[in-house]
């Protein structure tokens, strides 16, 4: 699970959900060899989880997907998809916080 610390951004999605990108989760993202592509798309990342449609995994509960539609991605794509995991973190009061973080982003052609 990512740590708390490290924290690149938060974005509130549509349905008022807080999700944050870590660093490390970034730099993972963008490696040559997972998805470079998405290197100068961090903007419309955020826009996929601000705007985009959400849908939950069908087998992992806590597991969704953001997609987005975009028109200027390289290499004939034309979505930014986003994989999101929901957590709640207790304190040790027993306080319940959201941990909502971004497991990785990549583009995609899917047919309109």
């Amino acid at each position: 699970m990512p740590s708390m610390n490290g924290k690149r951004w938060t974005v509130q999605d549509r349905f008022g959900d807080e999700i944050y990108l870590t660093n490390e989760r970034w730099e993972h993202i963008i490696a040559p060899e997972n998805h470079p592509e998405m290197t100068g798309y961090e903007e419309q990342l955020q826009d996929t989880i601000k705007s985009g449609q959400r849908t939950q995994d069908s087998l992992v509960s806590n597991k969704y997907y953001y997609r987005k539609a975009f028109d200027n991605l390289p290499d004939g794509n034309n979505y930014i998809i986003s994989v999101v995991i929901f957590k709640v973190e207790v304190d040790e009061e027993g306080n319940s916080t959201p941990n909502n973080f971004i497991v990785t982003a990549y583009q995609n052609f899917i047919y309109r």
